[in-house]
């Protein structure tokens, strides 16, 4: 079955930096755009970033542009989240998810890994 297993997370100061990695497994990678998704704590889901199967296109919130990169290495099957000037409204589980297409406009995160925990704290 489809796997993505998030890891690099954990505690950081304000202004700094975290990479965190996806690990997926199950299907065919490069067949698929990935996404990164956040949820802080008592708040709902946020998309943060997505990328095309080939990395030629990628995509960010507003609040994160200039700050995070996304990148992929389809031969490792891996998926990245670099995250520069963490700010403390950064704290949050952060999931990597498989993007799917639903019809000829629309994408959706069909599978989803179980997050990791960036805490942005001093």
């Amino acid at each position: 079955e489809v796997q993505l297993v998030e890891s690099g997370g954990g505690l950081v100061q304000p202004g700094g930096s975290l990479r965190l990695s996806c690990a997926a497994s199950g299907f065919t990678f490069d067949d698929n755009p990935m996404s990164w998704v956040r949820q802080a704590p008592g708040k709902g889901l946020e998309w943060v970033s997505s990328i095309s199967w080939d990395g030629g296109d990628t995509y960010f919130a507003e609040s994160m542009k200039g700050r995070f990169t996304i990148s992929r290495d389809n031969a490792k099957n891996t998926l990245y989240l670099q995250m520069n000037s963490l700010k403390s409204e950064g704290t949050a589980v952060y999931y990597c998810a498989r993007d799917v297409s639903s019809s000829w406009y629309e994408y959706h995160m069909d599978s989803w890994g179980k997050g990791a925990l960036v805490t942005v704290s001093s």
